[in-house]
This record gives structure tokens, sequence and C-alpha cells, in this order.
């Protein structure tokens, strides 16, 4: 069930913010660490997971196939394997990564696992898992449109072997696949076939922890990915704090002229934070990196930018908004597969900043946004946190912007409302 909607008035600034945000871990760790650790051979530990609605479930899903997960420690997860069973039954709420990630697990189980989730989550895409799946053996029933409500069939042995994917509509489809591919009989030959997988980085995530867990992958062909039946190794998994999740604070350095530093980023990283200091820096804000941790200044200059954002497509609508709020106009391209996110986040995009005055062209695969005299409105979030991530930078620089729910946040990251209340308070 979801939450009552608590609307919310997103703050202003009155000047320029000056912060350190500690922020929780990276929602793509930690999800890839509680697979690859429910998978291991023996037990392993992840150490400053998040703790977020989607992570949450990601562990009950796991612990309805067999696994436990202990997670009653907010620094400090414990997870012993287990061979997956059912009969079970997963909620993935509206979390690509649970309804991607965990249908493979299930195909290794012995029994039947349903899954299904919010309304909304029945219209994310899902049929290129389960027809991979199929084309190795696995049964699965699955709504007309290939997606939710789903039911595995397991027994307990998945033959591998050779299959094929189209991809172009989330990378996840791959990492779901690759992730329980070591426990495949044959283990799992991946070809990609269609237009390019978007969020490339995130496929690098899914192959460095799995090499990290002791598999072979080969990722050297272009679109095929080779992962070596074997066993993963239990491990101590550290999680980064969530580049995704810090976009909107580093945001509001660059739309006050402040400086927001992230506290705790390690100085190697499997997030794309190279790329997204290039944005920033396109944007006209400085972007600087030493013991103390990442941080962005804002230099009183807000360009606008045309930009490939196909692997950082999660910072779309956080760059939509800083776009709204430029110089000139900003042009912000090869997204489409965000169509089919938590919400179609293009057209939610184009509805909302057009309804506070910018002036909006939606294209299959972006924005084109002019700036316009902003005013306050009411900003429907679609229960999205980056719709909700969105208004919030907005509403830095425009009075009056009203979040129809800001409870939607608590997919990635409860404590936003007063984190970032407190950031404004300190401008």
């Amino acid at each position: 069930m979801t939450a009552e909607p608590r609307p919310w008035l997103a703050p202003s600034a009155s000047g320029p913010v000056a912060a350190t945000v500690r922020l929780p871990g990276s929602k793509s760790m930690t999800a890839r660490a509680l697979v690859i650790s429910a998978l291991a051979g023996g037990p392993s530990v992840i150490e400053a997971p998040l703790r977020a609605r989607d992570t949450m479930l990601m562990a009950a899903g796991l612990r309805a196939l067999g696994v436990d997960v202990d997670t009653g420690a907010d620094d400090r997860w414990a997870v012993r394997p287990a061979a997956p069973r059912g009969p079970a039954r997963v909620d993935v709420g509206l979390a690509g990564t649970i309804m991607r990630f965990l249908p493979p697990v299930a195909a290794l189980a012995d029994g039947t696992v349903e899954f299904d989730g919010d309304p909304h989550a029945r219209n994310r895409p899902l049929r290129p898992v389960v027809e991979a799946l199929r084309s190795l053996g696995v049964a699965i029933e699955a709504s007309p449109a290939g997606g939710l409500p789903l039911t595995v069939h397991g027994t307990g042995l998945v033959e591998g072997g050779e299959a094929v994917i189209d991809a172009s509509g989330s990378s996840q489809f791959v990492s779901g696949l690759l992730l329980s591919a070591p426990r495949f009989a044959k283990g799992l030959t991946l070809r990609h076939e269609g237009p390019p997988v978007p969020s490339a980085p995130h496929l690098r995530m899914t192959t460095h922890m799995l090499r990290a867990a002791g598999a072979t992958v080969d990722e050297s062909v272009p679109d095929v990915w080779t992962v070596e039946p074997g066993a993963l190794r239990g491990s101590t998994w550290t999680i980064e704090p969530d580049l995704s999740g810090a976009a909107p604070f580093f945001a509001a350095a660059a739309v006050t002229g402040g400086a927001v530093t992230l506290a705790g980023w390690p100085a190697d990283s499997w997030q794309p934070v190279d790329r997204m200091a290039e944005l920033f820096t396109a944007l006209g804000a400085e972007v600087t990196r030493s013991d103390a941790g990442l941080t962005v200044r804002g230099t009183g200059t807000l360009r606008g930018i045309t930009a490939d954002l196909s692997e950082v497509s999660e910072l779309t609508p956080v760059f939509a908004a800083l776009a709204a709020l430029a110089e000139g106009p900003s042009e912000l391209r090869g997204v489409a597969h965000i169509r089919g996110h938590e919400t179609d986040r293009i057209t939610a995009l184009a509805t909302e900043l057009g309804k506070a005055g910018a002036g909006v062209t939606e294209f299959p695969d972006g924005l084109r946004i002019v700036p316009g005299a902003l005013r306050g409105t009411t900003f429907e979030t679609y229960a999205d946190h980056r719709m909700a991530h969105a208004a919030a930078v907005v509403g830095l620089a425009v009075p009056g912007i009203h979040l129809a729910d800001v409870g939607c946040t608590s997919k990635t990251l409860p404590e936003f409302p007063e984190l970032w209340a407190g950031l404004v308070s300190r401008s």
C-alpha cells in the first residue's frame, strides 16, 4: 500500500547556501550487494547501506525466498545466503531493481514465486527479462504486456547458456540477468541487440561488483557479456554515498551561488561522478574533490546546456529544473527510456515545468527548455522521488512551489524534506 500524500511547500533560498551534507548509501550499490550476497557461498556484511523503501523491499523479497537478511542496524546489514525457495510472494513496490533483479533469482528457487507491486509498477517495462529467462528454459507467467503481475515457476536450477535481449529500455534488464548468472549451470552469454543500452555506468557497477565477489565476467566485446558459472564469495561491501541523491543538493549550490560538499566521497567511485562533474561545470558551477568530499560551488552564472544524458539519466529531472532557471535555453537528450521509469519523466517534466512558466518542447528522447518568468504552482510528483527533487530545486528560486506529495522521496531518501529544509535554512 502506498502512503497518503504529504503536501509540502518547497522552501526558497534567501542567499547562497553553504553546507556539508552526509547522505545515505547508493541505492544501486545497496541493491546489487544484497542480491550478490544472497547468492554467495558464505555470509556477507553491507556497511553504510541505504535504508529506504526500495532497499527494504529488496531485503524483504530476498527474505521471502529464504535468505536471512538482517537489517536491524542502520549502518551494518548482515546477509546469510540460502538456496532460494518458494512458494513466495514478492512486493516490488515501484522499484525497477526489484522487478528486474529478483525474477532471475526466483528462477533458481525450488517452487513458485509471485511478483507484483504498486499500480504503476505494472506499466514499467519487464518483457525483455521475461523473454530472456524463457529462452533459458524458465517457466514464467506474465501479464499480456509481458510484465507484472508475474509468476516464476522455479525448479531449483537454471541451465543458462546463451540469450539475446533488447536492453535499450533499461540497463537493469542486463544487470538483473548478470547478477544471477554465476549460479546458472552453464553461466550466461548475453547479447544485446537494439538501440544503445542506456546508463552504461550502472552496467559497469554490476560487472565490477560481480568480479569483486569472485565472478569471471568478460565484457570485452561491445554489447556482449559472458559470465562463467562459479561460486560467489561472501564479502564486506562498503556502500558509497548516493550520487543521484546528491544531485539536488549540488544543484542548490549552483542555483544560489553557494557551496555544498558531499562528505564521505571515496577516492575511487563506481558511480558516474566524472560525467556529473562535466555537466555541472557546463552549467557554470565549479566541482572539486578533496579529503573533505565532493564539492559543487555556484559562480552566480547558470548557463543553458546541450547535453546527452544517456549515461546519467537519473539526473534528468534535476538538470531539467536547473535548465528552467538558467540564463538561456537547454536541450537534454538521449533519455527516451526514462518514459518507463517511475512515471513518464519526459512528459511529467514538460507538464510541471510548463505550469511553472518555462517554455518546454518534448522530444521522443528528451526536452528543450526555454527559461521564462517562473511562478508558483502545485507541482505534481507522480509518486516519483526524482520529480520531487526537481520541484524542490525550482522552489529555491521561485516562491510558492507546492509539492503535491513529498512523501514519495521515501523511495530512496526518507529524510529528504528535513535535509532540504536544513540546507536552505543555511542560505
